[in-house]
């Protein structure tokens, strides 16, 4: 599998969706969010879009999201029970397993997704995270766990021009969860569960000392 072309496809895919306003309906609104949804083209399912003003630099909550292994995330994302690194590509590109645990009082049992991850940083001071599917050798499906599909996702982190300590947060899901979940649990589980993901990074990004 050409690791290098997928990855480099989801980032030009993530910026067409946040500069396509076109079709977005707003599902949840929170202090800390906007959180939208479309219909996906990639698979039968949504493609869901959050958008809020994070206190903090954009070092300061690219520290919290960056995808390693020994990172943040896994600490205040309640949604990340684990995550490791398969094999690195490039400096800018690795394949990942990310682990959830069990969700929506226990309807959504715990998944696993292999995903190849970009990041990337352009020369406003914007950086992202890409991600989709991919299969690998070093990860069959595992007992114990529903194999999920992350379609093209990830999140980027934009500076705001005169407020050095604030950063525009967009984040992009569209998850196909595998198994036999009724759509009704998904369509509810994604607009809350990313309001309590902006909710939850906000308090992570308080809590970093000396960046």
């Amino acid at each position: 599998m050409d690791y290098e072309h997928k990855a480099k496809a989801v980032g030009d895919c993530l910026l067409s969706y946040k500069r396509d306003e076109s079709g977005w309906k707003v599902c949840k609104k929170s202090n800390d969010v906007v959180v939208s949804w479309r219909p996906s083209s990639e698979f039968p399912g949504n493609v869901y879009k959050g958008e809020g003003i994070v206190s903090g630099s954009p070092e300061k909550v690219w520290e919290c999201l960056k995808p390693v292994p020994s990172g943040l995330r896994v600490k205040w994302d309640n949604n990340v029970k684990r995550f490791e690194l398969l094999e690195q590509i490039t400096e800018d590109i690795s394949i990942c397993r990310t682990v959830t645990p069990s969700a929506a009082m226990g309807i959504i049992a715990p998944r696993d997704f292999v995903d190849v991850i970009l990041v990337k940083q352009y020369e406003d001071g914007t950086i992202s995270s890409n991600a989709t599917n991919v299969s690998h050798s070093g990860c069959p499906p595992q007992s114990g766990y529903v194999r999920g599909f992350n379609h093209p996702c990830g999140c980027v982190c934009v500076p705001i021009a005169g407020e050095p300590n604030k950063t525009q947060v967009f984040s992009f899901f569209q998850t196909d969860l595998g198994g036999f979940l009724p759509r009704s649990v998904v369509d509810s589980f994604f607009p809350s569960s990313m309001a309590e993901f902006y909710s939850n990074l906000s308090k992570a990004v308080k809590s970093l000392k000396g960046l």
